[in-house]
């Protein structure tokens, strides 16, 4: 389960990262409690917009963040946008201090921090490649995914006390400290002992990437399935906080909901750094689950009652994340795979500019137990539409020698694109993608 921390870089880089993202789901939560509670009057549609122009930039800049992410060092790339978000999380504490903060100051720094991220997650993302061999890349998304889990068990739950007791700047003063966690361990990190990489020379930027995943009907279905969740269903800070303060609790209430909803989480990214690489079927199953988790938990009477289910609708949230992760990064050709991860993070965080603000109205308009089952309702049809691209092609059969009983071909061959030659060889291709393949002409 743990045999990336065989790499010293990694286990570096795990560690700068855990405390980090403990810093960051604080901030999280003092963030979505202040636009709620503090700039406006339970305004949920106030909180999708933030939620929007934090999330959007990875959209809009895409073609811009996968080409630098392939290009350039990124080491480096992260050097710069840890610093940057550090320097932003001081600035909104310093108003929030000051008492000046106003929503439409709010709004800008989310668009702010909205920016940095879109430069910052595909390098992120990519970067893990950089540091493990390709057989453990798969473990070492799924570690990735439980740090963020365990800081996201912690950081919430900490982040809703220290607002009752502090206020919301000092979080943000907390969260910049944390920063310096994440930048010592890139400063640490054993840069001869990073694997050798291809980097970009085209000038196509995402339009090779566009074109890659275009070419793969596979990746297609995981980026649609992606989508259909991130947009309508993952808008928990939306779901979460407005469930709490129908339950009649405060920002400590919101907090342990956000903490308990980590407890799954962190189960869902242990059991997938236990599987040996990613599959679509098991994609499949964590986004029905979630559907179904979603509905259940809407109808819940009481705080804890939905508490409990939110453990099961985290789980299957994490699973799939990671699944769809995992399997982007270990079958993506190498000279495109900080494009193509930049196309995935724009799915998985662009997404809530579409959703969030659909969520907020429709939490305003008939509360937020209706705006859960939408995002319950599109767990299902993610479901079905990976269902629907297993029956189509064919890999989903009746056994042999029975009549009723049927079975998952996982062996027929993906057509994969044809990239240049001279750039990208077939011993790279064996060596990439741990699925059978064939070359499309």
């Amino acid at each position: 389960m743990f045999r990336s921390f065989s790499t010293f870089n990694y286990r570096i880089w795990f560690l700068g990262a855990l405390v980090s993202n403990v810093g960051g789901w604080m901030q999280a939560t003092a963030q979505d409690w202040v636009v709620l509670t503090e700039l406006t009057d339970n305004d949920a549609t106030a909180m999708g917009i933030t939620m929007a122009l934090q999330f959007g930039p990875p959209l809009v800049l895409v073609s811009l963040t996968g080409w630098v992410a392939d290009r350039f060092d990124r080491r480096r790339i992260l050097l710069v946008t840890q610093t940057a978000l550090m320097a932003l999380a001081l600035g909104v504490a310093a108003l929030l201090l000051t008492g000046i903060m106003t929503l439409p100051l709010m709004f800008l720094f989310a668009l702010g921090f909205g920016i940095t991220n879109a430069f910052d997650a595909p390098a992120r993302q990519a970067f893990v490649s950089d540091m493990v061999s390709l057989e453990d890349a798969s473990n070492a998304v799924a570690l990735n995914s439980a740090s963020f889990n365990m800081a996201r068990l912690i950081g919430p739950a900490v982040g809703g006390v220290l607002i009752v007791a502090v206020g919301s700047g000092w979080v943000f003063v907390l969260n910049a400290a944390t920063f310096l966690a994440m930048l010592i361990a890139l400063l640490l990190i054993r840069r001869n002992e990073l694997l050798p990489r291809v980097k970009s020379r085209g000038r196509n930027g995402l339009a090779d990437g566009f074109r890659y995943v275009w070419g793969r009907s596979d990746l297609k279905v995981v980026f649609i399935m992606v989508f259909l969740i991130g947009a309508f269903g993952m808008n928990f800070p939306i779901f979460a906080s407005t469930m709490a303060i129908e339950f009649g609790r405060g920002a400590d209430g919101y907090g342990l909901l956000s903490s308990v909803l980590a407890i799954g989480s962190l189960a869902g990214a242990l059991l997938a750094a236990r599987r040996d690489r990613a599959r679509v079927r098991v994609l499949i199953a964590a986004a029905g689950l979630f559907g179904v988790a979603s509905i259940v938990s809407a109808a819940m009477p009481s705080y804890w009652s939905y508490a409990a289910v939110l453990v099961i609708v985290g789980f299957s949230t994490v699973t799939m994340l990671t699944t769809a992760n995992g399997y982007v990064q270990t079958t993506t050709d190498p000279l495109l795979r900080g494009r193509v991860l930049a196309l995935y993070m724009a799915v998985v965080m662009g997404s809530t500019p579409i959703g969030a603000p659909i969520a907020g109205w429709v939490t305003d308009i008939a509360g937020p137990r209706a705006a859960i089952i939408v995002g319950g309702v599109a767990g299902l049809l993610a479901m079905g539409t990976g269902l629907a691209w297993i029956i189509g092609s064919g890999r989903l059969r009746r056994r042999e020698n029975t009549r009723f009983r049927l079975t998952l071909d996982e062996t027929t061959p993906i057509t994969v694109p044809r990239v240049d030659p001279v750039e990208f060889s077939d011993e790279v291709a064996a060596s990439t993608t741990p699925i059978r393949t064939e070359r499309a002409d």
